[in-house]
């Protein structure tokens, strides 16, 4: 990808030009839906009040009681990679999470958030976990630990990345081939894998916090 020009010699990435142009598409949006709250709905807020409530849903089934804490992060996370997703099917647009920069800065998020909750529920006991339940097997375990864990932002980030940058890859190539009719099959197979690639991102984060907050068990 191409970087833009956005200043005289300052050169911003592509990835981030697009980045920036989803978050304040979604700040706009929210802004939009949220200024004027009516107990009768109109159409942008009712989409958005369906999406909010279909969010907090997975949430809680997932993380039960502990959901709400978690919520905005996995709700913002969520809105932002299907928004992303999206907007590569646009011509002329480029997915941002078709970028291994973007995918793999929402998984170092992830990583971290994962276990500063694991340390701040359980204190350095958290730490235990990576020692193996008895200390003469620390030494096997605890690279084997490290590893597991090192390989969880590794695995977030090249999924997405994968399954994005090849929609992206198949879009052009389908545009160049056919350009007046583009099979409307393939891309509802793309927003279905764009959907799909949301779904397990959330999963896979709202799992690893989860195991963090159960860690002393």
């Amino acid at each position: 990808m191409h970087p833009v020009l956005f200043l005289e010699n300052h050169y911003i990435p592509a990835h981030v030009t697009y980045t920036l142009f989803v978050v304040v598409l979604l700040a706009l949006l929210s802004f939009l839906a949220t200024r004027r709250l009516q107990v009768h709905p109109g159409r942008l807020q009712n989409v958005m009040e369906v999406v909010i409530g279909g969010l907090d849903s997975l949430c809680s089934d997932t993380m039960g009681e502990h959901s709400r804490k978690f919520f905005p992060l996995i709700a913002t996370l969520g809105i932002f990679i299907l928004t992303a997703n999206l907007i590569g099917l646009i011509p002329g647009f480029e997915s941002p999470t078709a970028n291994i920069n973007t995918t793999a800065s929402m998984a170092v998020v992830v990583f971290f958030s994962t276990h500063v909750v694991g340390v701040w529920t359980h204190g350095f006991k958290y730490l235990k976990q990576f020692m193996g339940p008895v200390w003469w097997l620390t030494p096997l375990m605890l690279p084997i630990e490290i590893i597991s864990h090192l390989s969880r932002p590794l695995s977030l980030t090249v999924r997405l990345f994968g399954n994005i940058m090849g929609e992206d890859i198949v879009l052009a190539v389908v545009l160049i081939l056919v350009p007046l009719l583009v099979p409307l099959p393939v891309f509802v197979l793309m927003i279905f894998t764009s959907v799909i690639q949301t779904l397990v991102f959330m999963l896979l984060a709202m799992m690893y916090i989860s195991s963090a907050l159960e860690a002393a068990h």
